[in-house]
C-alpha cells in the first residue's frame, strides 16, 4: 500500500511552524523512548560481539522500488533515504515542529517570496567533502529542470522561481507565490559532485557503486534486490554517530516467517505489512524478550476508485469501469461498506474507523464529515442510488446497465497484505448483496496495472506527514502523468478544478489556523467526490527484541511508531542491549537466518510484500512515507 509515499508516500510534510534555531538547539531536544531513558542522548552502554561491532536487523514488508531519492515512492525506500541523506529541516519527534537539519536556520523576506537558509558547516559527505549550500541548490535546480529528477518530489519545487547558493553556507530560494511548506521541504539533499555525473535521472537507481556517498546518520554499503539493504553507522554524522554500528533491512515476503525469525532471535525488529496482524501481535504479547509497540499510526487504509486514467494533456488510457464515473455509483459502493465490521473483525480493534483523509493523530488537520454529509453504512440507500444511476437488478438479482451488461468490478489487492484479502471478501459479500460482482485481483506487483490505469478500484494507503501538503498534492491535476502508463506523482488520476483551487490556497497560506481550515475544506471536497473512501486508520503494530535493543525512540515520543518515521530518530537513537549476542549470520542476505545484534555484518529485513503505493511513496509515501 502506498506512503506510498509514501510516498511513499509515502511521499515525502510537517505542520508548518517556523523555527529559527541553531543546530545546538536541535541537539538539546528532549524526546521520550519506548523504554526508560532518553534515546536522543543515548547512554554509552553498548552490546558488542567479539569483533566489537553491533548490528540491528529489521524485517520489513516491502521490496525497494529505487535507491534514487529522485525516484523512490515506497515507504521502505524513502525511509532508507532519510538515513542516507540529510534534509534542510527535520521534525522534532516530540511535537512535530520543524527543527534544524542541514540548515541551522531559515528566514523569509518581508513578502515571504524569498527564503534564506543557513547551511551548517559541520556536515560532511562520506567521501570526506564538505556538504554545502551548492549541493542543496543543485538538488533543487535539477528537480526544477529535469522531469525525471522531479518524479518523487516535484510538487515541492513547482512554485520555485530560482534557487542559488551565494556562499557555502547560504541557500536562497525565490518563490513565484507564497508557499507554506518552506520549513517542510521533504527533499533529500544529494552531493553535487557525485550526482552531476548521472545521465538519465528517470532510469538511474543509485544501486551499483557502493558505498553510496551520503551525509546522513547511516551510509549504504550493499544491496540485493528483494533480499536486503545494508548500512553502516556514519561516525562523522553532525548530530552524533548512531549507537549500532550496522543496520540491515531484510526482505520477507511471508510475514509469518518474519515473525518466526523475531521469535528465534534471527532479527531484532518486525514492522509487518505495514503492521503486524492482530493474531501475530497477540502471539508476541507474552513472548520472552519481545516488546510489542501498538500505538496510533500515521497511515490510513482506503478504497481508491479509478476516475478514468489520463495524462496532463487529457489523453485517456486504461480500462477503468465507466460506471465509476458516476458519483452516485461511487457513493453507493461506499455506503455498502460496514466500516465498524472492518475495525472489529479485520483489525480487531487495532485501528480507528476511517473518516477524513488525514488520521486523527494530526489533530490540526483532522476532519470529520457532517451528519448530512457522511456516507454512513446504509445498504438501502446504496440500493436506491444504484437504481437512480440506472443499474437496476434483473430477475437473477444482478445489477445491469441500460446496455444489459452486468455491473462487475475488479479491485487491486496486495498479495502479501492479509488486510486486503480479508476486506476483499467482505466487499464481495456486501456488494454481492447489492447485485454487484467483484473480482479481487491479489498481485505481487500492483504498480504496473495501477500506473497503466488498468483497474476499477484498489486498496490504497499512505503514511501522512505532519505537514499534509504531499498527500494532498497527489490528487491535483498537476500530478497527472505526462505520458500514458508511466509513473507519476498522482495517486489514482484524480483531477478536480475545485480541489485544485483549494490546494493552491492552502499552499500559499502562512497563518496556521487559516491553512488548517483550508486543508479541512480540501478533505471535505475529496470526500464528496467519492474517489477515496478512507475505511480505517490502522495502529502502528510492530515488535522488537529487548535483548537486542535496550531503548529506541518512537514518534511521537509519547506514543507513536518506530518504523517509517518522519525522520531517522528510531534507528539513530537505538541503543544495543547489554549482553546481546548473535545466533548465526548470513552475508548473502538470501536466507531467513538474519544477522543479529553483535554480528559484524549488517542486514535489514524487509517483511511482506505490500507496496505502499504511489509515485511519491505510494506510499508517502508515504506511502511515501
Amino acid at each position: 500500500m502506498v506512503t506510498r509515499v509514501p510516498p511513499h508516500s509515502v511521499r515525502p510534510r510537517r505542520r508548518l511552524r517556523l523555527l529559527l534555531a541553531s543546530g545546538a538547539a536541535a541537539l538539546a531536544l528532549a524526546a521520550g523512548s519506548v523504554v526508560p531513558g532518553n534515546p536522543l542522548a543515548p547512554t554509552p552502554s553498548e552490546a558488542r560481539a567479539d569483533d566489537g561491532k553491533t548490528t540491528l536487523t529489521v524485517a520489513v514488508a516491502q521490496s525497494v522500488d529505487s535507491l534514487s531519492p529522485f525516484l523512490a515512492q515506497r515507504l521502505v525506500s524513502t525511509s532508507i533515504h532519510r538515513l542516507m541523506y540529510d534534509y534542510l529541516t527535520n521534525y522534532d519527534p516530540k511535537d512535530n515542529k520543524a527543527i534544524p537539519g542541514l540548515a541551522t536556520a531559515w528566514e523569509p523576506s518581508a513578502d515571504k517570496l524569498t527564503w534564506t537558509y543557513t547551511i551548517r558547516s559541520d556536515s560532511k559527505w562520506s567521501d570526506g567533502q564538505q556538504a554545502t549550500a551548492e549541493d542543496a541548490a543543485w538538488t533543487f535546480n535539477k528537480m526544477m529542470t529535469d522531469e525525471g529528477a522531479a518524479t518523487s518530489n516535484g510538487s515541492f519545487v513547482g512554485n520555485f522561481e530560482k534557487v542559488t547558493a551565494p556562499s557555502k553556507d547560504k541557500l536562497v530560494i525565490t518563490l513565484k507565490e507564497p508557499q507554506a511548506t518552506m520549513a517542510a521541504l521533504d527533499v533529500p539533499i544529494v552531493p553535487k559532485h557525485v550526482w552531476e555525473k548521472v545521465g538519465d535521472f528517470s532510469k538511474f537507481n543509485n544501486d551499483k557503486d557502493f558505498p553510496i556517498v551520503g551525509n546522513g546518520p547511516f551510509i549504504l554499503t550493499d544491496y540485493k534486490v528483494d533480499s536486503y539493504v545494508k548500512l553502516k553507522a556514519n561516525k562523522d554524522f553532525w548530530r552524533g554517530s548512531p549507537k549500532f554500528d550496522e543496520l540491515v533491512f531484510r526482505y520477507y515476503k511471508d510475514q509469518d516467517a518474519a515473525v518466526a525469525a523475531l521469535r528465534k532471535g534471527e532479527v531484532s525488529f518486525v514492522a509487518g505489512s505495514p503492521s503486524l496482524t492482530p493474531a501475530q501481535s497477540a502471539s508476541l504479547k507474552n513472548a520472552p524478550d519481545i516488546k510489542v509497540n501498538d500505538a496510533p499510526g500515521r497511515r490510513f487504509f482506503a478504497l481508491a476508485v479509478n476516475p478514468g486514467a489520463r495524462t496532463k494533456d487529457g489523453q485517456k488510457f486504461g480500462d477503468g469501469h465507466p460506471a465509476l464515473l458516476d458519483q452516485k455509483v461511487r457513493h453507493a459502493l461506499f455506503m455498502a461498506v460496514d466500516r465498524k465490521t472492518i475495525i472489529d473483525k479485520v483489525f480487531q480493534g487495532h485501528a480507528v474507523e476511517g473518516e477524513g483523509y488525514i488520521p486523527p493523530r494530526f489533530g490540526d488537520y483532522f476532519w470529520k464529515p457532517a451528519d448530512g454529509q457522511k456516507l454512513a453504512y446504509d445498504p438501502a440507500k446504496a440500493a436506491s442510488l444504484l437504481d437512480e444511476a440506472g443499474y437496476k437488478k434483473n430477475g437473477q438479482g444482478k445489477r445491469v446497465g441500460e446496455d444489459g451488461k452486468p455491473l462487475d468490478f475488479r479491485i487491486l489487492c496486495h498479495a502479501t497484505d492479509p488486510n486486503d484479502k480479508a476486506i476483499g471478501k467482505y466487499l464481495q459479500e456486501w456488494w454481492g448483496e447489492q447485485g454487484i460482482g467483484l473480482k479481487v485481483d491479489c498481485l505481487d506487483n500492483v504498480s504496473d496495472p495501477w500506473y497503466a490505469g488498468e483497474y476499477d478500484l484498489a486498496f490504497d494507503g499512505w503514511s501522512v506527514n505532519p505537514d499534509p501538503d504531499f498527500v494532498l498534492s497527489i490528487h491535483t491535476c498537476a500530478a497527472l502523468p505526462s505520458k500514458a502508463k508511466e509513473s507519476a506523482a498522482t495517486d489514482n488520476f484524480i483531477c478536480d478544478k475545485q480541489y485544485d483551487e483549494l490546494y493552491k490556497k492552502q499552499l500559499a497560506e502562512y497563518d496556521p489556523a487559516k491553512r488548517a481550515d483550508l486543508v479541512r475544506q480540501l478533505e471535505s471536497r475529496l470526500y464528496d467526490t467519492g474517489y477515496m473512501n478512507v475505511m480505517a486508520y490502522p495502529n502502528a503494530v510492530e515488535a522488537y527484541r529487548t535483548d537486542h535493543i535496550e531503548s529506541i525512540t518512537t514518534m511521537p515520543s509519547a506514543a507513536g511508531n518506530i518504523y517509517g518515521q518522519d525522520g531517522y530518530w528510531s534507528w539513530w537513537s537505538a541503543v544495543p542491549a547489554a549482553g546481546a549476542s548473535s545466533s548465526g549470520s548470513s552475508d548473502s542476505g538470501g536466507s531467513s537466518t538474519g544477522v543479529l545484534v553483535g554480528v559484524g555484518i549488517a542486514v535489514v529485513v524487509l517483511a511482506g510484500g505490500g507496496l505502499l503505493f504511489a509515485m511519491r511513496r505510494r506510499s508517502t509515501a508515504e506511502d511515501r512515507e
